[in-house]
């Protein structure tokens, strides 16, 4: 059996993840799953799934889970420390998927045990990179991608020499607003943004969508992981969202990676890896979807890609910076203090603040720099916010 856990578990990657298990318990121990605030749905998988011990990340929502899973036997915690001790236990493989820069720290843990890390916390590779990389090569650990552009390129080069690819293309479905007047996205509302044309996700990240920040998260991650020049990552809008990756090669071929919109895909590719196994997900009727469409992304629609090929070109500690900016500018847009056009807006600005002391960025990539300039990046656009009211 392998010892499997899985952080962020009531989520849907996490409940998708937990659907794949439960497929086949007989194949799994789990060892740990996490979760929020749904502490009725984390009780009953970890009683579902028998697993060790059950972690929600608030403190004062300890005696709840308690006497949720009072009489089972599994252990219940909470906070932040209660994280990293279940990260620290021994597991094979662990998927990563609480949302934001608050998975970083748990999925570090998880690679100093040596355990095959399931990456779908995007906000590890853009903030940390290389210290996340490093840690995994030091501990004979694996970093497997589960965003479904990622474990698309991942399929792609398989058996490939990454020296012979010329190009990646990852594609996006656009969001919610791909089709809207330009002039009407300035009076875009929090529940317009939060509805999704093709995915049924989080709220947080359907509005990434929209604002295809979640893209510009995509390239950096594109980046880190697959070591290839910012010129060399494009993106497409492809409204159907069945062609997850492309990978052009030097001899003018491009390989495609096509499924149906189901995280499943990419966490199933992971789960068993290196091999490939039946998964419970839709077979595509080409003939049926009958056409493909594609088209370059309007800047002026989506700033934030270009930020993202900014810090990229910046390196260092930017990708942390702009991650804890954007987070911010979500909660705000979320709270209803800033538009849907402010948040690219005041990410620009708060990297702009940041990268006015150049030292800052280029410190070392460790958890301790990461973590200052995080916080620093967060009480930027506190006070710009401030400013601005």
């Amino acid at each position: 059996m392998r010892r499997v856990s899985i952080f962020g578990a009531t989520g849907s990657i996490g409940q998708n993840t937990i659907n794949l298990i439960a497929d086949a318990p007989e194949s799994y121990d789990v060892v740990a799953l996490t979760g929020g605030r749904n502490i009725v749905q984390l009780a009953r998988d970890a009683q579902d799934l028998r697993a060790e011990v059950a972690v929600t990340a608030f403190p004062e929502l300890l005696p709840d889970l308690r006497d949720a899973l009072a009489g089972s036997g599994i252990e219940a915690a909470a906070g932040q420390a209660a994280l990293l001790e279940a990260a620290d236990r021994p597991a094979d493989w662990v998927m990563s998927a609480i949302v934001g820069a608050a998975g970083l720290a748990p999925g570090l843990k998880a690679l100093e045990q040596g355990a095959t890390l399931a990456l779908a916390n995007k906000e590890s590779l853009v903030a940390a990179g290389p210290l996340l990389m490093e840690t995994a090569r030091r501990h004979n650990a694996s970093v497997l991608p589960v965003d479904s552009e990622h474990s698309a390129i991942f399929q792609g080069l398989v058996g490939e020499d990454i020296d012979t690819v010329e190009r990646i293309i990852i594609t996006a479905s656009g969001g919610a607003f791909r089709d809207w007047p330009l002039e009407k996205l300035a009076s875009a509302t929090l529940d317009q943004a939060s509805s999704h044309p093709n995915w049924d996700m989080g709220q947080r990240i359907t509005i990434d969508s929209a604002s295809m920040f979640n893209k510009a998260l995509e390239i950096i991650e594109v980046k880190e992981y697959f070591r290839v020049r910012p010129d060399q990552i494009e993106v497409l809008v492809h409204p159907e969202s069945l062609v997850h990756a492309l990978v052009g090669f030097n001899d003018g071929a491009l390989m495609a990676h096509l499924g149906a919109p189901d995280m499943r895909h990419a966490i199933g590719y992971a789960l068993h890896w290196p091999e490939r196994k039946l998964l419970p997900v839709e077979r595509l009727d080409l003939a049926k979807v009958g056409q493909l469409n594609f088209r370059a992304p309007d800047p002026a629609r989506y700033p934030a890609l270009r930020l993202a090929y900014d810090v990229m070109e910046t390196g260092g500690l930017a990708g942390a910076a702009f991650n804890a900016a954007k987070e911010r500018a979500l909660d705000f847009f979320i709270a209803g203090r800033i538009g849907f056009l402010d948040m690219a807006r005041i990410v620009e600005e708060v990297l702009s603040d940041i990268s006015s002391d150049t030292g800052l960025l280029r410190a070392t990539v460790t958890l301790d720099n990461v973590t200052r300039i995080d916080q620093m990046s967060r009480k930027s656009a506190d006070r710009l916010i401030r400013q601005r009211v």
